[in-house]
């Protein structure tokens, strides 16, 4: 097959490449420029896809012997990425940039581009397998827990799967890969991970979004409506927070504050007691389904709020155009724009973008006034 390898830079799409080669395959490595920043740097292990990162990955593809070149994806990144991030913030919503990435750049845009120049399939350095299941591809979890990165995955469609290769998938352990890369003699071998942000790599995202969004001074309220505070911008601000939030009037128990809700059209940022982040339900009506679709509208499932967060058992229905996800235990701490990834064991069955919970703690009734 004619295989295009999508390198980042990194020591895990650097061995998948390799081992595309050795499965013999046809690859070209490609590194995708998300930035028309020409001087942007890694600083550490913060953020990717930057000068050095392409440097990297070239001289990845030198030593394998494959063609390489970088192509700039950077409008197309601004637009689906960075402004979705940005409009997301000013609508009271938690956004997941990586996985919009991933749905819009890196297994849509560049898969797009790959099928248009011939080559059969895109291959990348994510931990997470492909199963020729009774109705088609199926994705599953890796093999190695700690490492798997099938929750991101969750936004790709049934037609994706058929194009895409995950040569890691297998692997028990980073370990491994990092070992292998240093016999291969390369020198992302020892390269830390990336982490935060990609376009925000100072990691100062309440600074960003004050930059971009700007900042607007509202109330802070409990549950009731109670103006208990004032802040500086509600982007600043994330469901389950609980330091930063200067609150002057303690609460009436004692006990610590936490976000619970952010309003934008009143510029409100809703505060209320830990027992109150539990959720007892989500929907979202932005899904989709990574394969086959379930065959009923009604289904027992797990749910994944976070990438690294337990799978949590679940029934899930279709109803008026929406997937609603009921766990068996409330979920904590979840905010509207997360993602919700569904599984059915390993198998990752779908996903939706969270645009509504409800609370299992009800609010406190309003003493009446004599």
């Amino acid at each position: 097959m004619r295989v295009l390898a999508a390198m980042s830079g990194g020591v895990d799409s650097a061995v998948a490449a390799a081992r595309a080669v050795e499965a013999g395959h046809e690859v070209v490595g490609v590194h995708l420029a998300l930035s028309r920043a020409g001087g942007t740097l890694r600083t550490g292990s913060r953020g990717c896809c930057t000068v050095e990162d392409a440097m990297d990955a070239r001289r990845v593809a030198d030593k394998i012997g494959i063609p390489f070149y970088v192509w700039d994806f950077s409008e197309r990144f601004r637009d689906d990425v960075i402004d979705d991030f940005i409009a997301e913030y000013s609508a009271g919503r938690t956004p997941n940039p990586c996985m919009r990435c991933n749905e819009k750049i890196k297994f849509q845009a560049l898969l797009e581009r790959a099928l248009e120049l011939g080559f059969d399939a895109i291959c990348t350095g994510h931990y997470a397998t492909l199963v020729d299941g009774d109705e088609g591809l199926e994705l599953h979890r890796s093999s190695e827990e700690a490492k798997d990165q099938s929750y991101v995955l969750g936004v790709l469609t049934a037609e994706q799967l058929r194009h895409t290769m995950f040569p890691l998938g297998e692997t028990p352990s980073k370990a491994i890969v990092r070992r292998e890369a240093e016999e291969r003699g390369f020198s992302v071998a020892k390269k830390p991970d990336s982490y935060d942000i990609c376009f925000i790599p100072d990691g100062d995202t309440r600074g960003y979004l004050a930059e971009k969004v700007g900042a607007a001074t509202g109330d802070i309220v409990d549950r009731s409506g109670e103006v208990v505070g004032s802040h500086e911008g509600a982007h600043a601000f994330t469901v389950g927070q609980r330091k930063g939030l200067a609150i002057g009037r303690p609460a009436s128990d004692g006990k610590p504050r936490f976000v619970l809700e952010i309003r934008p059209v009143s510029n409100e940022v809703v505060v209320g007691p830990k027992e109150a982040l539990a959720v007892a339900e989500i929907s979202g009506t932005r899904y989709s389904w990574a394969g086959a679709a379930p065959r009923e509208d009604a289904f027992r499932c797990e749910v994944q709020i976070r990438a690294h967060a337990d799978p949590v058992p679940a029934h899930a229905v279709l109803a008026d155009g929406a997937l609603v996800i009921t766990p068996d235990a409330p979920l904590d701490g979840v905010a509207t724009g997360q993602t919700a990834v569904v599984y059915v064991g390993t198998r990752v069955l779908g996903q939706c973008t969270i645009d509504r919970t409800v609370s299992a703690v009800p609010v406190d009734p309003q003493p009446v006034s004599a």
